[in-house]
């Protein structure tokens, strides 16, 4: 069973920063953020560019978090959909899972800036997706943003594995991906990594180097392939909740239910 790193249960108020990478994991390869940790600063530059903020706002507004819920975002990158999180749902107990911790610094750094979590909290944890960062059944709500259509299958299969562990009974995983191929092949990152990421996995991103519609594991989401993994992961009620383009790029949002 996965256990949250220390000092990440409860609901104190404010932000805080925590390692959950193994030893063993400490060479685990991912996709970066940024292709160097000086960079950093523009990956919100872009994601402002791009208007990446309303996709995180849309984001949120399906998924309907409720105030005082915990919130697990999935490669949170720099917070920017975890921050979108807290200013809608200020009291909001929110963690943020990512493998690069540059990324993560620049999240707490922003959430320190802007006071976030005076009435809520936010834990930004680096580690990978298929080790969710909560115990069992702990978590009210998990969202992904433009990440799942860079992770092999069997890396998918086993990150819709923890979805399952780690929501309560009722609880609500919101995805918002690319949809199926050949709807486009714009890049959504540029040069580097454009929006909210997942993180999660070693490729668990949505680095800008990256063509959109070049991504090989993209079209795992053809026909349903979203619904259809978080099915088969024991979910029910998956299914498509709304649709948009981003950078000239079809994105659907799906979101199923723990029984």
């Amino acid at each position: 069973m996965t256990t949250s790193p220390r000092g990440t249960e409860g609901a104190a108020h404010g932000v805080r920063l925590f390692d959950d990478v193994h030893p063993d994991e400490a060479e685990r390869a991912y996709l970066p953020g940024m292709s160097s940790a000086w960079k950093m600063p523009w990956y919100d530059v872009q994601s402002w560019w791009r208007r990446a903020g309303q996709l995180h706002r849309r984001t949120v507004e399906i998924a309907g978090i409720a105030p005082g819920q915990h919130v697990l975002d999935v490669g949170c990158g720099t917070g920017n959909l975890a921050l979108t999180v807290l200013r809608a749902v200020p009291d909001a107990v929110v963690t943020g899972l990512d493998p690069d911790g540059a990324a993560l610094r620049r999240a707490a750094r922003k959430a320190r800036r802007r006071r976030i979590g005076r009435r809520g909290s936010l834990t930004l944890v680096r580690g990978f997706a298929d080790r969710l960062p909560a115990p069992d059944a702990s978590v009210d709500h998990v969202l992904s943003s433009l990440a799942l259509h860079h992770v092999p299958m069997d890396e998918k299969r086993r990150f819709a594995a923890e979805l399952a562990r780690v929501l309560r009974r009722g609880g609500h995983v919101t995805i918002a991906d690319l949809d199926a191929p050949g709807h486009g092949g714009s890049e959504h990152g540029g040069s580097e990594h454009g929006g909210n990421g997942d993180g999660g996995h070693r490729a668990h991103r949505h680095g800008g180097h990256h063509e959109i519609g070049a991504n090989q594991h993209r079209e795992d989401n053809a026909d349903g392939g979203i619904q259809r993994l978080l099915t088969d992961a024991g979910l029910t009620g998956a299914r498509e909740v709304g649709r948009a383009t981003f950078m000239d790029t079809p994105v659907v949002w799906v979101q199923a239910r723990r029984p």
